[in-house]
Order: C-alpha cells, then sequence, then structure tokens
C-alpha cells in the first residue's frame, strides 16, 4: 500500500509566515538585517542550513555561539506566535480520510520537536513514534533522512511513499529518496518552481490534494 509522508510548515498548517518574522528577529539579534522574501526561499531547510545560507545572502559569518543565539531567538519568537497558527483548509479532512482507510502516514518536519509539537496538535496524530522531526536524524531537508526515517518507521519501502511538501527543499529531498513528490501552493513557492523540483502533481493545498487523490495513486 501507498504511504504518504507530508512536510508540516506550508504544507498542513499555516506557519511559514510566523517562521519568516521569527528568524527575521533572530537575524536582526545579530545585526543582521535581510529583507522577509529573501528568508522565505530559505524556509523548509533546516535550522542550522537556513541560518548558514541566510548569512551568505548577507555576506557574514557568525561565530558558533552568535549562530546558536540567532536559532534560540527564533524558537523564542516563533513559539511566541504559535497561537496565531491554524491548519491550512483541508488538512484535518485529509489526514483524517487517509487514517479512516487505513492509508500509512506520518509527518516528517526538519523543524525541532519543541516548535513542531505546539501545532502538531491542531492535527490529528500520526501513530505512536511515527512523527519524525530534525532531532531524529543526523541531516535534514535537502537531504533526504527525514523522508527516509519516516519510511521506515511507516514499515513501507520510501520509493513506494507519496511525499508531500510546500516547498523546493521538500521536494529535492523527495526526489533524492527516489519517492513520487507532491507539490502544494499554500507555502508561497510558485508552480513552476515546485514543478522544475520535482513535483509530479502541484495542488493548491491540502484541501484540493483530497479531492484529486486517485491522481497520486490513493483511491477514494
Amino acid at each position: 500500500m501507498t504511504a504518504v509522508i507530508f512536510d508540516l510548515d506550508g504544507t498542513l498548517v499555516d506557519s511559514v509566515y510566523q517562521h519568516v518574522v521569527a528568524w527575521q528577529a533572530g537575524l536582526r539579534a545579530a545585526g543582521i538585517e535581510l529583507a522577509v522574501w529573501r528568508i522565505h526561499r530559505r524556509i523548509g531547510m533546516s535550522g542550522g542550513l537556513l541560518a548558514h545560507a541566510l548569512l551568505r545572502e548577507a555576506g557574514r559569518d557568525l561565530d558558533d555561539a552568535t549562530l546558536r543565539r540567532v536559532q534560540d531567538v527564533h524558537r523564542e519568537e516563533y513559539l511566541a506566535r504559535v497561537g496565531s497558527i491554524r491548519p491550512l483548509p483541508g488538512a484535518v479532512e485529509l489526514l483524517g480520510y487517509l487514517t479512516s482507510e487505513a492509508v500509512p502516514w506520518t509527518v516528517a518536519t526538519s523543524g525541532r520537536l519543541a516548535t513542531a509539537r505546539p501545532v502538531l496538535d491542531l492535527l490529528p496524530a500520526p501513530g505512536t513514534g511515527l512523527l519524525v522531526t530534525r532531532d531524529d536524524v543526523s541531516r535534514a531537508k535537502p537531504d533526504p533522512d527525514l523522508f527516509i526515517e519516516a519510511a521506515r518507521r511507516l514499515g513501507q519501502p520510501v520509493e513506494d511513499s507519496v511525499i508531500v511538501g510546500d516547498s523546493v527543499w521538500d521536494l529535492l529531498a523527495a526526489r533524492r529518496a527516489h519517492a513520487l513528490g507532491v507539490g502544494l501552493l499554500s507555502g508561497g513557492y510558485g508552480r513552476d518552481e515546485l514543478q522544475a523540483a520535482g513535483a509530479y502533481r502541484v495542488y493548491d493545498d491540502p484541501a484540493d490534494l483530497l479531492d484529486h487523490l486517485d491522481e497520486v495513486g490513493i483511491r477514494r
């Protein structure tokens, strides 16, 4: 049976811009000003890679202690905004349908459990131990480790899985895992960008995907 592995931010919950503003605050704490659009282009990468990529764009290099401070401020600022986050249209219904049809699914996020847990509580819970976060792997997206570990926990070959994400980093990682990548526009990337990164199909949001599950091999 096909398993479905979901990214979290921008895929199931409407949280991308809370992350963007939180990263901007973290960088500002280190004396770095970056426009939000530049930050948005990196959302979906692991926190460490994202911070290094943004510093490269800013033409700056930070010592390890300051870099940790950037990440700490991001976490604090993001958690302060969690109350404004909601599931994306159709997310709860999509996960509920997969559960009712016994389709294996889980969430694999580049975020740490500390920032993922509060928004995961807005969604139906995957099986015990199935959730995969940055804490569980040595490398996060665009490396495929998160998705490979998620498939392992589901007991399914990753090559037979459908990976759903909203960013080019999700789809690059899906391609590197030799899985079928499906893109959603709900994180702010364009259709052409997602297709160029390897998306087999692109849908507006989880509700649109639910209406077209047959196109990714899941019959309704």
